[in-house]
């Protein structure tokens, strides 16, 4: 059956103009996210900036004075809301007046690349110049930031992150007191601080102070670059910049130094081993293994994309694994080592250092079977057994595992499942992200940045599979 153009379908002008409508929408949304939450959280934020040595000398006094009067947004912030508004601006006007499908692949994407800089980057430096002049304390996420520079601070001086409290550390100044269990907590598993350490040395002796987000951020830059790699199409390279450069949720989240997209980093850099791995031979595949290794070492996110990955490095036929088990764990043995060394050799340490204090950080906080676990929270399932009178406390035990357990489990195996009638990253992606929104919706706490995170990995996994991604978009005028 011949294929149907968009013409014959009867909608051309959408498609055509898809990618445009998308980064409308995605400028739109970031711009009001970030002046809701600005308002909404940092309250001195026109005078921090105003007496900030470089942000307040940027503009005359005047025009300084004047554009405070809005209130909602700072000088500096307003200033970058024009300019992204200019880039998008420019962006539909690409599609009315470039004609060259090459020059206006180039054309759109540096405005994209532009727009990120301007609604991610230039904030997220905003926010680490005001921090300098108002404390360490300020300005920034608790856990992303803030306690993680206090455990490269205990790596520098030989002391274990997971069996130290943070008591006297910049962290007992950030939160609501009540909830600040993760005082007494490091949740996130090695990676993070030691991959940050050196960056942090560097910082220290060259400008002479440091922020955790010099890491994100580099991560999230090299992130936008090699995902392009990740297609074939321009207009699904396109989209996969946009798409997760300009995610609502986790550029917000990256501005104020939440750590999902430092996973996310090595999760990119491996699916573009992997594919390379694919062209050019096993170094490649084992390198793709080593980096979900790194990932995987880094938070216990990662973790769950491990059996549908698995099927992705063994290659070969999938339905090895019940026909010919021996062939099938041989392949996927000679793959996925790598993966198993990265994880061990970060985490394995620590795990022998302290057994105990480390599975209680990581996983007995979050589970609620800590001394001092972490509450029922965010916007997933749990506020139902604070609703029905199910738990009298945030912080009481409540067993979500088991409806974990009973919907998660028979989900994981129908979607191995698929993996091996569909054994592409695409649908390992996918399978992942579906299975991650489950265990979290039904877990003890679903916040926020946990939903950029999945999104993202969800365009992954749509942009993994071009006939899907990039069939609709590709008809240009």
């Amino acid at each position: 059956m011949p294929r149907m153009t968009n013409s014959q379908i009867g909608t051309p002008a959408l498609w055509r103009r898809l990618d445009a409508l998308l980064l409308a929408a995605l400028v739109v949304a970031r711009l009001r996210i970030d002046t809701l939450a600005e308002g909404a959280y940092l309250p001195l934020r026109q005078q921090d900036v105003a007496r900030q040595p470089w942000l307040g000398h940027l503009l005359p006094p005047q025009a300084m004075e004047l554009l405070a009067q809005q209130q909602l947004v700072d000088p500096i912030g307003l200033l970058l809301i024009v300019a992204a508004l200019g880039c998008l601006l420019a962006y539909l006007l690409v599609h009315e007046f470039v004609r060259g499908e090459r020059s206006r692949y180039w054309v759109r994407l540096t405005l994209v690349w532009i727009l990120i800089g301007l609604t991610v980057f230039a904030p997220s430096m905003k926010l680490i110049l005001l921090r300098q002049g108002s404390g360490p304390a300020s300005y920034s996420h608790d856990g992303g930031v803030i306690q993680t520079e206090a455990t490269i601070d205990f790596l520098l001086h030989g002391r274990n992150p997971y069996v130290e409290d943070y008591t006297a550390t910049p962290m007992a100044e950030w939160g609501i007191n009540e909830f600040r269990t993760a005082l007494y907590h490091y949740p996130y598993l090695p990676w993070t601080f030691l991959f940050s350490a050196p960056f942090k040395l560097l910082a220290d002796s060259v400008i002479g102070w440091y922020d955790q987000r010099f890491v994100y951020l580099l991560l999230f830059a090299l992130t936008l670059l090699l995902l392009p790699g990740l297609a074939r199409e321009r207009s699904s390279k396109l989209l996969l910049v946009m798409l997760i450069g300009l995610n609502p949720i986790m550029g917000s989240d990256l501005i104020y130094g939440q750590n999902d997209s430092f996973v996310l980093a090595w999760l990119v850099l491996s699916l573009w081993l992997w594919r390379r791995g694919q062209e050019s031979g096993r170094a490649r595949t084992w390198g793709a293994a080593a980096a979900f290794g790194l990932a995987c070492a880094s938070k216990p996110t990662a973790w769950f994309l491990a059996p549908f990955y698995l099927f992705l490095l063994a290659g070969g036929a999938p339905a090895d694994l019940w026909r010919r088990p021996g062939a099938w764990l041989h392949r996927a043995a000679r793959a996925g080592w790598p993966a198993v060394v990265a994880a061990v050799l970060v985490i394995g340490p620590y795990l022998l250092w302290n057994p105990a204090a480390m599975i209680d950080d990581v996983w007995q906080w979050a589970n609620g079977t800590s001394a001092n676990a972490y509450q029922i929270w965010g916007w997933g399932a749990s506020n139902l057994t604070l609703a029905l009178g199910w738990t009298a406390s945030r912080f009481a035990y409540w067993p979500f595992w088991i409806p974990q357990l009973l919907i998660g489990a028979p989900l994981m195996g129908w979607l191995g499942w698929r993996q091996t009638r569909e054994n592409t990253a695409g649908r390992a992606l996918w399978s992942y992200a579906l299975f991650l929104f489950v265990f979290f919706f039904f877990s003890r706490f679903l916040n926020e940045n946990y939903l950029g995170y999945i999104l993202a990995v969800l365009i992954l996994a749509i942009c993994q599979d071009e006939e899907r991604c990039s069939s609709p978009v590709q008809a240009q005028p």
